[in-house]
């Protein structure tokens, strides 16, 4: 079965936006398919507004012309960054064409479509209408937790959806990544819900948990997490820090990955690298000092903890028009490994992605660090690992025996003390 046969796919859709302090969005432009390439136009009405602010820079500047997305790029990157991820698009296909189970292949829609049919809710400032005149968002009702894994769990075997459960769970379908995930709302604050996957080896969700809270634990600068369960599984609760809440409605913040900032496309994602990120927000964060440090922090817990997921996408920043600031860190998923060696998603120093102490160190001035101090910053955080690993696993209620696979194999794995400096392997102990 293809999209054609019970929807016949969109060739365009007006961009809407809010602007910062808004709570209600105004229209912004146009995005045009046009073999293959989604162009994009901003309406005059919005360039005539005196607060009007750049959907992203240098991509789409504030001009009255149609700005062609310059090659490979078939999108703007942060128009694509608004579209929904794997888990998204499979929830799309299951809804809207009955494609289902795990293997579906998710590339059968394209960037536009995928804009159209996916909640409103999405992550940064940005939503996607047929109308230029008429905002009329996608959203869910509340639904209880029980019923959103219920739901995903429904996705993943390939199992059809009642009317409110598509309903409950297409408003997560743009919130990115490629695990099962819902969205809550609990009062004043909005929520990411996620869930174990069927193909899971050990309790991801647990784990995510261990590591986000040690991240904290540690001195980073991360969304705040809890964990609860429904119907005797694990779901851990992120709350999401583009949402505020002024009294009147939720302000959305925009945001951009780090793929976005780095100037790649999806396909150019294996090229992504910390330098060129830290390269980036030397000269366009509004705190390029902080900034950097904390980067390089991240990407030594991600070394530390077995976080060999830290793609471009799970990175990313909040821009206002002018200037970019790091998020707060999310996703920091720690993966048991049988060997010693690892690699990280994205190239660590030159093009070296070695999941190394030594390597993040080596690499230290290109995030504006001394190498006295980023080893004060790895003997930090390694000494915050061994001190709360245990205790907040425990509290957590997360089991002796999780708690020994991540040991280890994730969480200060031998491997990465190869080759670090002096004062540092005295550190490599069991935990």
């Amino acid at each position: 079965m293809q999209p054609s046969d019970l929807l016949k796919p969109a060739l365009s859709a007006f961009t809407w936006i809010w602007l910062p302090e808004a709570v209600e969005p105004v229209v912004c432009g146009r995005i045009d398919l046009v073999d293959g390439i989604n162009r994009f136009t901003y309406g005059k009405s919005y360039l005539a507004r005196p607060n009007a602010k750049p959907v992203w820079l240098p991509e789409l500047p504030l001009v009255d012309s149609v700005i062609v997305p310059e090659a490979p790029h078939v999108i703007a990157g942060a128009l694509r960054d608004a579209a929904p991820d794997q888990w998204g698009r499979r929830v799309v296909l299951n809804r809207q064409f009955q494609r289902r189970g795990r293997d579906v292949d998710t590339g059968d829609l394209d960037e536009l479509n995928y804009l159209l049919l996916s909640g409103s809710d999405r992550i940064g400032a940005l939503d996607f209408q047929t109308s230029a005149t008429d905002y009329v968002p996608r959203m869910q009702k509340d639904s209880r937790l029980q019923d959103l894994l219920h739901a995903a769990d429904a996705v993943e075997q390939g199992v059809p959806l009642s009317p409110d459960l598509e309903e409950a769970l297409r408003h997560g379908t743009s919130i990115g990544g490629a695990r099962p995930k819902a969205q809550v709302i609990d009062g004043h604050r909005k929520l990411i819900a996620k869930f174990s996957a069927s193909r899971d080896t050990h309790n991801v969700v647990q784990g995510e948990f261990l590591a986000m809270r040690l991240a904290k634990l540690a001195g980073l600068d991360v969304a705040h997490v809890e964990l609860t369960k429904a119907e005797g599984k694990d779901i851990l609760l992120v709350e999401r820090f583009d949402r505020v809440w002024n009294g009147n409605g939720f302000l959305r913040k925009a945001m951009v990955s780090s793929l976005t900032l780095q100037g790649l496309e999806e396909n150019a994602a294996r090229y992504a690298s910390y330098p060129a990120v830290a390269e980036a927000l030397r000269h366009r964060a509004a705190d390029p000092k902080g900034d950097q440090r904390e980067l390089w922090s991240r990407m030594l817990f991600n070394i530390l903890v077995g976080n060999t997921d830290d793609h471009a996408r799970n990175h990313a920043c909040f821009w206002d028009g002018a200037a970019v600031r790091l998020t707060p860190a999310y996703d920091i998923d720690p993966r048991p490994r049988l060997g010693r060696e690892a690699n990280q998603a994205m190239v660590v120093n030159g093009d070296d992605r070695r999941a190394l102490i030594a390597t993040a160190i080596a690499g230290a001035g290109q995030f504006g660090l001394r190498t006295d101090e980023a080893v004060s910053i790895a003997k930090g955080q390694i000494q915050s690992i061994r001190a709360n690993f245990r205790r907040v696993a425990t509290e957590a209620g997360i089991s002796i025996d999780l708690q020994n696979l991540l040991a280890g194999r994730a969480f200060l794995n031998s491997y990465v003390f190869e080759g670090a400096p002096a004062e540092l392997p005295v550190l490599d102990a069991p935990l």
